[in-house]
């Protein structure tokens, strides 16, 4: 139940239905959409849904739907019912290709089966009786006209028809050459009056030819006549056009009649074209708006991620801006959630958004929301929205409000979602709050789901007081007075009355003198909320920070493990390498110090053979004997001072690395992708030719990332979390390659993106300053960011 009955049109649901309307193929499928009405029998919003649903992910994911003809064969069946009725050719040639799309889609679903259940589910059950396309096919060729040879009779007539006007032509050719060189003729070739083929003869000729005269020229000089001869034989042809339609009539009259057997299923053909229209158009819809079908639940609640206005998401979708996204719940928790804070902060375009997305899941509609949301069915939807003044009614703005709340106190219960717009609003703010706060209380006692915005303190209190009522607000960024548009669960806002009124330019002593007739209570409590709200955006942002920091250390700690892991791996694999060489050295050397006893004892201690075997000995102990040289400074440059560019190596390991900068007693050195800092004294200057091959080119391949690498991104046109992460990509990169500033060009705009993106980059202490590009070269439109 939906109450008042315009509230379809109060949430923006009227304007959602014209814009599917636009997608139907037929004037069948956009009255269907007339019929769209919000349910709540969970079960076919459910199938309503996942048909949408799995159109779409046809539309986005598969091979194109055989869908090309629509037409209103409900209409020519209901008419082919009738005895002596028959279908003229155009309408059988709809009725044909309104089958054969028919036959293509059943035909698509069978190749895919239990792919799209729910949509297989329109023609379950549904005969697919192709003999009467057949029987169609007989008489009406795929131009929509009847085919000569549809029967015996009037092939014969159609032959007939040719034959005649062969012989009237050929006629009249002959006629008209024998006129022609008689001088008969006037300028000009044969022409047609009446239908009839004529020749064109002077007056004073008309005389010396037999003939029927059709008509004359404007000077009466020319006449057009058709000679006798040529005149019995188009009479004949016009006898056969007459016979040839009446076997037409006869023709079609039986096709008629074999096809009214087969009406209900004609029906039922209809229905399915209808209702594919119908679906397909939704789901067009769903792509333009970018929606999802969120998670449905038989219960009275809601929860929306990333939720947007649908109307407004395609408005600025044309304008290439981005709507602020949407998060909100309402359980039994949190039944009710009292919106407040500044004027045209959002408040009522928030409280539209929930509205028209329960709207349209109710409606089987999917929505523009993440597909993690959870929506609920609720029985009836009570909205009070704008004025509603009656000049009939003799209702003031009040009274009109009244009379709503009237009816939601009386009939709402915990099944039932409000939506009341700028509440106790229209009267005296010291009666209007207190009757306000009443009927609050009175439906949050119903255990009423709804969303209601005010500016009114008496209601935020109360909300703060009350089990079962949250309040909320929209934030406001009080350093440059603009809002943001984001939806904040949890505490009141501000109204910011004064503050606007300051940057509107409002005269200082009016504000002094406004200030002084409001109670000190209500300052205390309007600063309070400003406070709040500026320390809690600090800590939102502090809390962000932290996250991006706490996933570094997890990235970090990842790469470590799985580096500690292949480390351990690699070392298993070279002592397994080492022993099995040691094994083969020992038994080698084993051999050797046999054969060399056994040659030594043969040769009776010969001293000349016994040194040979010695030196024989200790040229295979050098074989297998690691060489480990010290490390030397290059003679060179040993009393060189180090600069950038030298290539250096660490004195107690045998780490080699390039040197970048030198800060008094320390040396930055690249080491492949990383930087370190250590002191002069720990390094020792080496020759390039010195440094292996594959680090040189290791450092050579960064260097080319260096010198590629542009310290510029353009984000125009991207959505904000995207810009965000691009940006933050190219940050963590000038930082790495010792880059000391970018260039982000955001565009102007609302001034929204350009916002977020200085926020975002003022949370990092590695960023000195924030700087607009010259007026002439951007302005605005372009933040320099300056590191430390």
């Amino acid at each position: 139940m939906l109450y008042p009955k315009n509230s379809v049109d109060k949430l923006g649901f009227t304007e959602v239905k014209e814009l599917i309307k636009a997608h139907c193929l037929s004037e069948m499928g956009q009255q269907m959409v007339d019929k769209i009405q919000v349910m709540s029998n969970y079960d076919l919003i459910y199938k309503f849904l996942n048909q949408a649903n799995e159109f779409k992910n046809i539309l986005v994911n598969d091979a194109a739907l055989p869908i090309h003809h629509f037409f209103d064969i409900k209409t020519l069946a209901n008419k082919a019912r009738i005895e002596g009725v028959f279908l003229s050719e155009e309408e059988f040639y709809q009725v044909q290709t309104s089958l054969q799309t028919v036959f293509a889609v059943i035909a698509y679903f069978s190749e895919r089966e239990g792919l799209y259940p729910n949509l297989e589910a329109l023609f379950e059950h549904l005969p697919i009786e192709k003999a009467i396309l057949k029987k169609i096919d007989a008489v009406i060729d795929p131009k929509g006209k009847i085919r000569p040879n549809a029967s015996r009779e009037l092939n014969e007539i159609t032959l007939g028809i040719a034959k005649a006007e062969q012989e009237a032509r050929k006629k009249i050719d002959q006629i008209f050459k024998a006129a022609s060189g008689s001088g008969w003729t006037a300028d000009g070739s044969l022409t047609v009056r009446d239908g009839r083929l004529c020749i064109p003869l002077l007056a004073e000729n008309k005389r010396k030819l037999k003939g029927f005269i059709h008509d004359e020229s404007a000077s009466g000089q020319t006449v057009y006549m058709e000679p006798e001869e040529v005149f019995t034989l188009n009479n004949r042809v016009r006898d056969l056009e007459f016979e040839r339609r009446r076997e037409i009539v006869k023709i079609l009259t039986a096709l008629t009649d074999e096809l009214r057997p087969y009406t209900p299923l004609l029906l039922s053909y209809h229905g399915l074209l209808t209702k594919l229209d119908f679906v397909r158009a939704k789901a067009l819809f769903a792509i333009d708006i970018e929606a999802e079908m969120p998670q449905v639940v038989n219960e009275a609640r809601l929860k929306l991620y990333n939720a947007r206005h649908p109307l407004l998401f395609l408005n600025f979708k044309n304008e290439q801006k981005t709507v602020v996204p949407l998060n909100v719940h309402i359980d039994e928790g949190t039944r009710i959630i009292v919106v407040s804070g500044p004027n045209a902060g959002g408040k009522s375009v928030c409280m539209k958004t929930v509205g028209l997305l329960q709207m349209m899941v109710q409606a089987g509609l999917l929505i523009p929301a993440a597909e993690a949301s959870v929506v609920g069915v609720f029985k009836q939807m009570f909205v009070d929205i704008g004025d509603d003044q009656s000049i009939e009614s003799d209702l003031s703005t009040y009274s009109a409000h009244l009379s709503k709340m009237k009816t939601f106190v009386e009939d709402a219960n915990g099944k039932t979602l409000i939506l009341i717009d700028e509440f106790g609003t229209g009267t005296d703010p010291q009666f209007g709050g207190p009757i306000a706060e009443a009927v609050l209380e009175s439906l949050n006692q119903k255990k009423v789901r709804g969303m209601v915005t005010t500016h009114y303190s008496n209601l935020k209190i109360f909300a703060s007081n009350t089990e079962g009522i949250e309040n909320a607000s929209m934030l406001f960024n009080n350093v440059e007075m603009k809002p943001l548009y984001q939806l904040e669960i949890g505490k009141p806002g501000s109204s910011y009355a004064f503050e606007i009124a300051q940057k509107i330019g409002l005269p200082a002593n009016v504000l002094n003198l406004a200030k002084n007739k409001i109670s000190e209570g209500q300052k205390k409590v309007d600063t309070l909320l400003v406070d709040l709200e500026r320390e809690k955006r600090e800590i939102f942002e502090t809390k962000q920070k932290l996250d991006k920091q706490q996933r570094r250390v997890n990235e970090l700690q990842t790469e470590n493990e799985k580096l500690k892991s292949y480390l351990d791996e690699n070392k298993k694999v070279l002592i397994k390498e080492a022993k099995d060489q040691a094994k083969n050295i020992i038994l080698n050397a084993n051999k050797l110090v046999e054969n060399t006893i056994s040659e030594i004892k043969s040769s009776n201690a010969d001293k000349e053979v016994t040194r040979a075997l010695r030196e024989n000995l200790n040229t295979e102990l050098k074989k297998n004997t690691v060489k480990v040289e010290p490390v030397k400074p290059n003679p060179a440059a040993a009393d060189e001072e180090l600069k950038p560019g030298d290539w250096v190596k660490l004195t107690d390991s045998e780490t080699t690395g390039q040197v970048i900068e030198l800060i008094k007693d320390n040396v930055v050195i690249a080491i492949g992708d990383l930087r370190t800092v250590a002191k002069k004294k720990r390094v020792v200057k080496v020759s390039k030719s010195s440094v292996p091959k594959d680090i040189r080119r290791n450092f050579s391949s960064h260097t080319n990332d260096l010198a590629s690498f542009s310290p510029e991104i353009d984000v125009r046109g991207m959505r904000t979390e995207d810009a965000l992460h691009a940006i933050e990509k190219l940050f963590d990169r000038a930082l790495m390659m010792g880059f000391n500033n970018l260039k982000i060009i955001h565009g102007k705009g609302d001034g929204i993106l350009r916002k977020m993106i200085r926020q975002y980059l003022k949370k990092y202490d590695q960023v000195d300053r924030l700087e607009d590009e010259h007026a002439d070269r951007g302005g605005d439109g372009i933040t320099y960011a300056y590191l430390k």
